[in-house]
């Protein structure tokens, strides 16, 4: 019988100690090594080769199938919350429970039907905002707290030292009338839409599910301040001067009703006077949706920036001349659009490729701020990468996950380090800009050798070097 000889791992060479604590030689294995964040990746369904892809099904044990199998996480806590204020919305209205029963089945359909789930899902936060802030009129007075109609004048003063509103609505024309109309009257409302269709069309597959939810979760705790700690409007100050105010007062249409009477119509006068917040000063929605939207957009198209920052002060400057705001309320409203963007950008907003001109020409996404890379973080950025490696980072949202695309794994193209390979579909790199210099990304093996995209035994063996000529 024939002896087997065990089969022995060949013996890792001894390193040499030096003395005194003297650190061992530097690798560039060890500077730059291949983060949790690279590691090979496959695609998952073949419905995932075009990210921008929109489902069709009307199948709606698709989504119920989904949900049996999906890992729930702390994200999902925003649906909840949804749902939370749709029910208080529907349970102070007046009573018609047939009508609220077919709201809610409805809006069930809509969310389960795959093809009306990518649209009504991402929007669900808008749609809880519009209930949230028509329904509001009829929560009993005796259930809401006290008007404050002093604060926000005497902020006013003690930041800017003078009513700025009152200043610029002092004196009126009808040239500036028309143009304070045009963004605060027509703009306001219709913008969110136009940014929504741009967005989806020419901006990254899943950004515009990320700019609704940041615009109806800012709407809805925008609404509940409103609720909570009411404000008398510059209106009420030139009206009724600086007297208590109590709830089932008449709103007012302030600069507006001179559009009407210019117009001869009533588009506004009726509406503002029947208001169901009108003494919802703070903080104030025009400003707070001119400055998200300006936020998103130049993220997306940093070419007309300029024209997002005109527009933004084009509109504080008609709020405060129409007399509807005081510029604190526009600069709490612009925090709160700050705080609602640079939270969603930093976590799930899709990064821009400037030069991709529609959502159809993307064939990855990256989502989120670009990390730094490894010689940017400690101080070596002269001597080694020169911050030329831009990290890509994964993401594992589906639907109902706060950013979600459809149809979407942002990580599931095929590339190597040197650049696209269809030889290894599953193996994911790190881009470079397309910067004035010209440079060559290289990966090299421990011995030095150009690695040719086969699967290596550890991901630290891996190290990339930037070569410029």
């Amino acid at each position: 019988m024939q002896d087997f000889e065990p089969i022995l791992a060949p013996a890792k060479p001894k390193q040499k100690k030096l003395p005194f604590g003297w650190p061992p030689a530097l690798k560039l294995s060890t500077l730059n090594p291949v983060p949790q964040r690279r590691r090979m990746r496959r695609k998952s369904t073949a419905s995932q080769d075009n990210i921008a892809a929109l489902k069709t099904s009307f199948d709606v044990w698709e989504s119920i199938k989904a949900l049996q199998t999906r890992k729930w996480k702390i994200y999902d806590i925003q649906h909840v919350a949804c749902f939370g204020y749709i029910l208080f919305s529907l349970f102070i209205l007046p009573s018609a429970p047939i009508i609220k029963t077919a709201v809610l089945l409805a809006l069930g359909a809509l969310l389960l039907m795959p093809i009306t789930q990518q649209f009504f899902l991402p929007s669900l936060p808008i749609w809880t905002y519009l209930l949230y802030f028509f329904a509001s009129r009829f929560i009993a007075p005796e259930y809401r707290p006290h008007i404050w109609v002093k604060v926000l004048p005497a902020l006013e003063n003690v930041l800017y030292g003078a009513n700025l509103s009152n200043i610029l609505s002092a004196h009126s024309h009808p040239v500036l009338d028309v143009l304070a109309w045009f963004p605060y009257g027509i703009g306001h409302f219709a913008l969110p839409a136009i940014c929504s269709a741009i967005l989806f069309l020419f901006a990254a597959p899943g950004t515009t599910p990320v700019f609704a939810r940041a615009f109806g979760y800012m709407c809805m705790l925008a609404v509940t301040i409103q609720l909570i700690f009411p404000c008398t409007p510059p209106w009420y100050e030139k009206a009724h001067g600086l007297e208590p105010a109590h709830y089932g007062m008449e709103g007012s249409p302030a600069g507006l009703a001179r559009i009407d009477k210019l117009f001869g119509v009533d588009m506004y006068t009726t509406s503002f006077t029947t208001a169901p917040l009108p003494f919802g000063a703070f903080p104030s929605l025009h400003g707070a949706n001119a400055v998200l939207e300006a936020l998103f957009m130049q993220y997306c198209f940093p070419k007309f920036k300029y024209f997002f920052i005109f527009y933004v002060g084009w509109i504080w400057w008609a709020t405060m001349y129409l007399n509807h705001h005081y510029a604190v309320d526009l600069v709490g409203g612009g925090l709160m659009a700050a705080i609602a963007y640079y939270i969603s950008r930093i976590r799930w907003l899709p990064r821009p490729q400037l030069e991709k001109r529609t959502r159809w020409e993307y064939e990855y996404v990256e989502f989120g701020d670009r990390p730094k890379t490894y010689d940017e973080e400690y101080g070596s950025a002269s001597a080694y990468g020169l911050g030329l490696l831009e990290r890509r980072t994964a993401s594992d949202s589906d639907e109902w996950t706060l950013g979600s695309s459809s149809s979407l794994d942002s990580l599931s193209r095929g590339d190597t380090v040197c650049g696209s390979s269809s030889s290894t579909p599953d193996i994911l790199s790190p881009t470079t800009p397309n910067d004035e210099f010209k440079h060559v990304v290289l990966g090299l093996t421990p011995q030095g050798d150009i690695w040719n995209g086969g699967r290596l035994a550890r991901e630290s063996e891996l190290s990339d070097v930037v070569v410029l000529s």
